[in-house]
């Protein structure tokens, strides 16, 4: 278990974030959404010891992320939005690479590749975005980590990649990782993330899974309007309403929705989530 409390850090003088409290668990994929500018990239890279808090902590099984002790940065994999194109063939950065982490698999790392139609022997600096990305994603999976924090991970990626992204993340990754993959795409990663997290500069506004969202919330697809509703939008056939749930019906969650309505009722919805 991750267990980050009152966490702070600021660029300069500038506050990114601010009183930061949430707990993510062993055997879930959590979808880290916010506006630009929240420090969803910051908050990764503080969570993998990158940068060092400046107020708060963050204990990872009993670990300080920041003291980067080597048998736990083994166990953990940062998968940045920017990739590097290097001088050398896809299959040949894994070999040199993969010894950094113990659990490292290689027939995983071609198996990954496979999947994502990419060239394991192809050289990296001939590749393009997306064929890069998609080098790093397989390289990624193949650390065997218990912990994986990616950011932006499908972006470059084209419709059929992000599929097979999705299904990469769900047949190769551990029972018991804890996932944490910040995203603008939510569309790209809806069936695969649970829970989701939407952040602010102050604090988190959502860390609920899926089914307590549905719980609490009512998604409604329909030509009628519903004048309660907290949010609504237009869309082909009708509308997208989200209202309170006081029948408990079951409803698909649609997080663009989601995303909305928590930054138009951010009180409320703490509220709601927090009782």
């Amino acid at each position: 278990m991750i267990q980050i409390k009152d966490l702070g850090f600021s660029y300069g003088g500038f506050p990114v974030l601010k009183n930061i409290t949430m707990n993510l668990e062993e055997g879930r994929i959590y979808g880290l959404l916010g506006e630009n500018g929240v420090g969803k990239t910051t908050l990764l890279t503080l969570i993998s010891g990158l940068k060092k808090p400046l107020t708060g902590s963050i204990d990872t099984d009993g670990h300080n992320p920041y003291e980067r002790e080597p048998s736990f940065l083994s166990d953990q994999y940062y998968l940045s939005d920017e990739v590097a194109a290097v001088n050398m063939k896809a299959i040949d950065y894994a070999v040199n690479y993969g010894r950094f982490w113990e659990n490292f698999d290689l027939a995983k790392f071609n198996e990954v590749m496979q999947i994502l139609e990419n060239d394991p022997q192809k050289k990296m600096t001939t590749m393009s975005f997306g064929q890069l990305k998609k080098t790093y994603i397989a390289f990624a999976l193949a650390c065997n980590t218990k912990y994986l924090f990616m950011d932006e991970p499908t972006n470059g990626l084209d419709i059929p990649s992000k599929a097979q992204f999705r299904k990469a993340v769900m047949k190769y990754t551990r029972e018991d990782s804890v996932i944490l993959i910040s995203t603008h795409q939510v569309r790209d990663l809806e069936n695969i993330i649970d829970p989701i997290i939407i952040l602010d500069r102050q604090e988190v506004l959502l860390n609920a899974g899926i089914a307590e969202i549905s719980e609490k919330l009512y998604f409604d697809y329909s030509n009628e309007v519903n004048q309660s509703a907290l949010y609504r939008e237009m869309v082909p056939g009708g509308n997208i309403q989200v209202s309170l749930n006081q029948t408990s019906e079951e409803s698909k969650v649609n997080l663009e929705a989601l995303f909305n309505t928590v930054y138009q009722h951010k009180e409320l919805i703490k509220e709601i989530f927090n009782k």
